[in-house]
């Protein structure tokens, strides 16, 4: 079997029309445009393990239609006692985290291509229309409503009574959370070809982080937007467009006053969150994410889907699991004394955290695994593309 691809998996976006169409001119689709590296293998097949434990869900709950888009990432969001849930269609839902029973339910009836943000009472729901509607978390009703210049396509975050969103178009915009008006906005440039997506936008006190595709890291004021400073993860190199690919797709991490980023084709980097200044760095290309445990190791999904462990401090390898190469992996999530990642066949995979071997694995669903999975209390939370939402106590927690 043939596995049709565009940049190792990557969807791209095209940021001129013109180049789309003359690209298009004769053809019937983007990847043709791409020929030369329009086929890879197909992915690892699963090897054989002796599994250290079962893995079972303490609950699983259908939350909608979930997505048939190759590139949506649904994520749910955490607040409070209740796991919100989000579909293609804006089918928005209110789940208890103890049992997974549904609590309200609200219609928007817009296309949506990105998981749940919120915070500070308040559940925000970002369209491909470019409308960002504020929920009550307590109930669903709607409280405000705004439309931006482009496209959602990361959770919007909450926080100092503002909603920070990041569109399509290179625009991040503060909205007021009490009414969704426009308090500022910051944009740069998109490159002329990036890939489909971008990172969410991180408030850290009065900061707010933003990596966009031209592989810059940007720290703003949260109160006026006011560039504090502005650090290179990667610079783009080669002849080509697609050499030339450096996005920061990934969310950047914020813990203990340092700021982790990773780009595409380009560099995971620790910078201090005061000044940008990096601790350190090394070559490595993700567009999934990354998951810390500060000053221990940081955990990296990267383009092959190979799993690595990364010492914090020095960037020095620690391991890196192989086996589940091309088998698009999502972002990792720290568990306990696990690393876990989700795959494009629905299972979940357990790897140890001291040196990268597989514990456990199990087929939650048919469809992909794409969102990180969630932990609070002991409990891991996992959606796959379908809108299966699982939740499965973690062992030793």
């Amino acid at each position: 079997m043939m596995w049709p691809l565009l940049m190792r998996g990557k969807i791209l976006k095209i940021a001129a029309v013109w180049l789309l169409s003359s690209a298009l001119a004769g053809c019937g689709t983007i990847s043709e445009f791409f020929a030369a590296d329009s086929y890879e293998a197909p992915p690892a097949e699963l090897t054989e393990f002796d599994a250290e434990f079962e893995v079972k869900p303490i609950w699983s709950t259908n939350t909608g239609d979930g997505t048939d888009s190759n590139y949506a990432n649904l994520a749910p969001k955490l607040l409070d006692d209740r796991i919100i849930t989000v579909d293609s269609r804006g089918d928005v839902r209110s789940h208890d985290v103890e049992n997974g029973r549904r609590g309200w339910r609200t219609k928007l009836n817009l296309p949506v291509a990105t998981g749940v943000g919120g915070g500070e009472g308040l559940v925000v729901i970002g369209a491909q229309t470019g409308e960002v509607v504020a929920l009550g978390e307590a109930d669903g009703k709607e409280i405000w409503r705004q439309r931006l210049s482009s496209e959602v396509l990361a959770p919007a975050q909450v926080g100092g009574n503002s909603v920070l969103v990041r569109t399509a178009d290179g625009r991040l915009t503060a909205l007021s959370a009490n009414n969704g008006n426009i308090l500022w906005s910051y944009q740069r440039s998109v490159p002329l070809l990036s890939l489909r997506g971008v990172s969410a936008p991180v408030i850290e006190d009065d900061r707010v982080i933003a990596g966009y595709d031209n592989g810059r890291l940007v720290a703003l004021a949260l109160s006026d937007g006011k560039v504090i400073w502005e650090k290179s993860v990667a610079v783009p190199r080669g002849r080509t467009e697609l050499e030339r690919l450096v996005d920061i797709d990934a969310d950047p991490v914020v813990m203990d006053g340092v700021v982790y980023a990773i780009a595409y084709q380009g560099n995971i980097a620790a910078m201090e969150i005061f000044d940008g200044q990096t601790l350190w760095e090394r070559e490595m290309s993700s567009s999934s994410g990354i998951a810390v445990a500060p000053r221990d190791a940081v955990y990296v999904s990267d383009d092959q889907s190979y799993l690595w462990a990364i010492a914090d401090g020095s960037g020095d390898s620690l391991w890196r699991q192989t086996l589940l190469l091309r088998r698009s992996i999502s972002a990792p999530t720290i568990a306990g004394d696990y690393v876990v990642v989700g795959d494009f066949e629905g299972y979940l995979h357990w790897v140890a955290r001291t040196d990268g071997r597989f514990v456990a694995r199990q087929q939650l669903d048919k469809s992909a695994i794409r969102s990180q999975p969630l932990v609070r209390d002991g409990v891991l939370y996992v959606i796959t593309t379908k809108g299966k939402l699982s939740a499965i106590r973690i062992p030793g927690l």
